[in-house]
């Protein structure tokens, strides 16, 4: 870095650092306390964030299945299906269809 005269100024935006630190970075946990801690909240973050989107995914699911379940003809009307029965009547159900139609 050359010389500088005594008495110039530095362009805006710069400071001479000779012998300073930057402020605010004296104190608190060593930088790979910091790191670590950080590194923890991202992990954190990230995890709560795949977690709600796969709450969500399955709320869509099961609002999809329940919505199956309606059109499906069941007796008794008060038997809720579970998921895989429900997919398989759907299937069973739409191949009776489809051979009725062939059929007639």
């Amino acid at each position: 870095r050359p010389a500088e005269a005594p008495g110039a100024r530095l362009p805006s935006g710069l400071r001479r650092l000779e012998g300073k630190r930057r402020p605010g970075r004296s104190r608190g946990a060593p930088r790979a306390a910091r790191t670590a801690e950080t590194a923890q909240r991202i992990k954190r973050s990230r995890r709560l964030k795949a977690n709600n989107r796969e709450r969500n995914r399955m709320h869509n699911l099961n609002a999809a299945l329940d919505a199956l379940r309606d059109v499906l003809p069941t007796f008794p009307e008060d038997a809720k299906l579970t998921k895989i029965e429900t997919l398989r009547f759907a299937h069973n159900y739409i191949w009776a269809l489809t051979e009725t139609l062939r059929l007639a």
